[in-house]
């Protein structure tokens, strides 16, 4: 300590000289402050007039306009948010004020590229901290080592120099949070960038948090209705559950997640759509789409394009995390989606190899795991004593050549508690969505489906598996027995009901009528090509013929054995209208 304290050099700014009286008091304020006298050099400085700056190694003490500036804005600041008297509040504040020596820790630009600025003399400078440049530029401390710091920039780094100075905010990166956020577009720092007025949030959130604990968790044991007949009988999705959306480019990973919002309409459930390194005209023509079903009432978009800086893809998923937080921690149910995080980990990975960590598999550090584990483990079911909100994370990754043993693909379906495997031969084929079954799990299972979805479902994911096996050995011989036939055309007619265009959610009682009577094999007589024609007319019948059984399985989520023959007969009496046969 000592050392370092006589290597200290003490210097005075000001526009005019300081007098002795003056002087001997800085000399006794260095003396109390460091345990011993030192010398003073003295610097002249014109802006700051009426006052003194003085600099001792890394700290910096401020007695001038600015400096106390500095100290009224940081003190209102600090007045309580959400207050309906804010004007008192303000004058008292005023009232109550009163200037100090401004004290903060200072640092130097040793170099700066690439989004990545290293600095010296921000010894006490912390994890996820807020620095502020010369220029007015924010960054973050990303990489803290014995000499230096390594901070990412929010901000052109064409604005910071070497030889620039930083200061210490003492203030985590965070995000501003709000009701008003639902239904705009924002980058990750909370700014909104589609054109219309200023958002006026309502709090302030850090990107970085810890992820509730078990004792503040609740079972994941309701659903998060996809409207994706495929996932809602096999891989049902639970309130608070994470769920990865995985397969190759092009194979309609993004359509799961957009089908998944807009069945959202009407169930109050905020969605989060965080767009990490895509095109904007990609993104642009994603909202149209939301608009035109009126998706985006209740969804918020945070966008980092493929042209932002890496430092902006990194934080965008965390922010759009701390978005869904603040629902949550009010009750609400929220739906985040993060598209993808191969993207983020590629980001990730270009800070780390420029701050000059060690690359490890795939290039990628070490610490990469705990990238995502940190974010996707903040998706919970909160208990009751915590209000009893949700979220719902279904994390996107792209595979290459449908390679799931790659690094990134691995890590994220160890972390989250299931995963749609989105298949390339399937989407080819035609079938949409392209899932495979074989490969495709959720580990919460049955627990998140209501009683009337778990009994029409019934054994259709076995038969599935039987009709792809069979399919494989079909092609080598064309002698097939009644047996075998029937079991292929029945497999391909399930086939196609499992087909489902874009934007074109099913209600649950619609799926639970096309689950019980392609259970009952009502379909085997009819041509497999006209199966999806025949579906949709009957359930069409049903929402206006039979809506009282439609509403109650709707309303209650419950089916019972009378209400199942009811709806066979029911598609009986339909299908005997038909003039389609075989």
């Amino acid at each position: 300590m000592s050392s370092k304290v006589d290597a200290l050099k003490a210097i005075i700014y000001s526009s005019a000289a300081p007098n002795d009286t003056q002087l001997k008091r800085f000399k006794n304020f260095l003396a109390n402050k460091y345990g011993r006298e030192m010398e003073v050099e003295w610097v002249k400085n014109d802006d700051l007039e009426g006052g003194f700056k003085l600099e001792v190694g890394t700290e910096t003490y401020e007695w001038s306009s600015l400096g106390r500036l500095r100290q009224f804005k940081e003190a209102l600041e600090n007045i309580p948010e959400q207050q309906e008297n804010v004007i008192s509040l303000i004058r008292e504040t005023l009232d109550n004020w009163t200037p100090s020596v401004y004290e903060e820790e200072t640092g130097v630009v040793l170099t700066v590229g690439d989004g990545i600025a290293t600095v010296s003399g921000l010894a006490g400078a912390t994890y996820g901290e807020i620095l502020v440049f010369e220029s007015g530029i924010k960054g973050m401390a990303l990489d803290l080592q014995e000499d230096y710091v390594g901070c990412i920039l929010f901000d052109d780094d064409a604005l910071v120099y070497e030889g620039s100075y930083v200061r210490r905010t003492h203030k985590t990166a965070g995000v501003p949070v709000g009701d008003d956020y639902v239904g705009r577009i924002v980058n990750p720092l909370g700014e909104a960038i589609d054109g219309l007025e200023d958002i006026v949030p309502q709090g302030y959130r850090a990107i970085e948090s810890p992820a509730p604990g078990i004792i503040d968790r609740q079972p994941v044991n309701k659903p998060m209705e996809t409207g994706i007949l495929t996932i809602d009988s096999m891989f049902p999705i639970g309130r608070g559950q994470r769920e990865l959306i995985i397969g190759d480019r092009q194979t309609g990973k993004t359509a799961v997640a957009l089908d998944t919002i807009v069945n959202q309409k009407g169930k109050d459930v905020i969605c989060i759509y965080v767009a990490i390194g895509q095109k904007s005209s990609s993104v642009a023509q994603l909202v149209n789409n939301l608009k035109k079903r009126g998706a985006m009432d209740y969804t918020i978009v945070v966008f980092a394009s493929a042209s932002d800086p890496a430092p902006l893809q990194y934080i965008a998923p965390y922010s759009g995390c701390s978005i869904g937080e603040y629902f949550m921690e009010k009750g609400r149910d929220v739906l985040i989606i993060y598209d993808d995080l191969s993207k983020h980990a590629i980001a990730y990975r270009s800070l780390s190899l420029l701050l000059g960590r060690s690359p490890g598999r795939e290039a990628y550090p070490g610490d990469v795991f705990y990238l995502h584990s940190r974010l996707l483990e903040r998706a919970a079911h909160l208990s009751d004593e915590k209000g009893g909100g949700s979220m719902t994370a279904l994390p996107i990754v792209e595979t290459q050549a449908g390679d799931v043993s790659a690094y990134i693909p691995t890590n994220i379906i160890s972390i989250t508690d299931g995963q749609i495997f989105l298949e390339s031969d399937l989407f080819f084929e035609g079938q949409r969505p392209a899932v495979n079954v074989g490969l495709s799990v959720s580990r919460v299972g049955g627990a998140a489906q209501t009683k009337a979805m778990k009994k029409a479902t019934g054994t259709l994911r076995l038969d599935l598996s039987q009709y792809r096996e069979m399919e494989v050995f079909t092609q080598f011989s064309s002698d097939l027995d009644e047996a075998t036939k029937n079991t292929l055309t029945y497999g391909q007619g399930l086939m196609q009901l499992l087909r489902q265009p874009q934007y074109a959610p099913y209600s649950q009682a619609e799926q639970v009528v096309i689950l019980v009577t392609s259970g009952a094999r009502l379909f085997i007589e009819y041509p497999v090509k006209k199966i999806r024609e025949i579906v949709k007319g009957m359930l069409a019948y049903f929402n206006e013929e039979r809506h009282d059984i439609m509403d109650k399985i709707n309303k209650t989520g419950h089916m019972s054995d009378d209400d199942r023959d009811y709806i066979i007969k029911s598609a009986k009496e339909y299908l005997s209208t038909l003039e389609i046969k075989k």
